[in-house]
């Protein structure tokens, strides 16, 4: 699994959006930012206008959890398309898989038949996406999803908080 972050835009357009709610300069809203993360969600509506572009390789069982929030967007490599290009190997997966597995799969793609090998891939196949979401639903994953028992949470919320601009913004112990 791999999380990189490409881009970050709206810090100065989210601080310039909460002057207006406190009639207070651009430039004292960093220091008020901090304080509104510790109140909660319902106080940090700023959050939203700060974007992250994600670059996520991570088995599709994760991805469908990760689907749960609600993104800006997102694009994937197609599994179809992924499929045609060449034979299958176990760095494809986040887990070794069975050989006969591995061959079976490996078979339907040399034969064409892609539909037959979709459906038996296993679910830990790495799947590349871009995923766009804002840093308040970082916020969320993390206060929900750091303790979570698939460990691919923590890997995936440990490198966007090493990663990303502002991290307090995220991670906040007082949520």
């Amino acid at each position: 699994m791999k999380t990189t972050v490409l881009h970050e835009a709206g810090y100065n357009e989210a601080m310039l959006g909460l002057s207006l709610s406190y009639n207070q300069p651009v430039s004292k809203m960093p220091a008020v930012a901090r304080g509104l993360i510790t109140k909660g969600s319902s106080h940090v509506k700023f959050l939203e206008s700060m974007i992250v572009w994600l670059d996520v390789t991570a088995p599709r069982y994760f991805h469908s959890q990760l689907d749960t929030y609600r993104h800006v967007t997102k694009q994937s490599s197609s599994t179809m398309h992924t499929l045609t290009k060449r034979k299958l190997t176990q760095d494809d997966f986040d887990a070794t898989i069975p050989i006969s597995i591995l061959s079976v799969i490996n078979s339907y793609i040399g034969l064409g038949q892609l539909i037959h090998a979709k459906d038996i891939l296993p679910e830990s196949f790495l799947q590349r996406r871009i995923v766009c979401t804002s840093y308040k639903t970082l916020a969320n994953m993390y206060s929900q999803r750091i303790d979570h028992k698939l460990p691919q949470w923590q890997e995936f919320l440990s490198a966007v908080i090493e990663d990303v601009e502002h991290p307090e913004f995220i991670k906040n112990d007082a949520r």
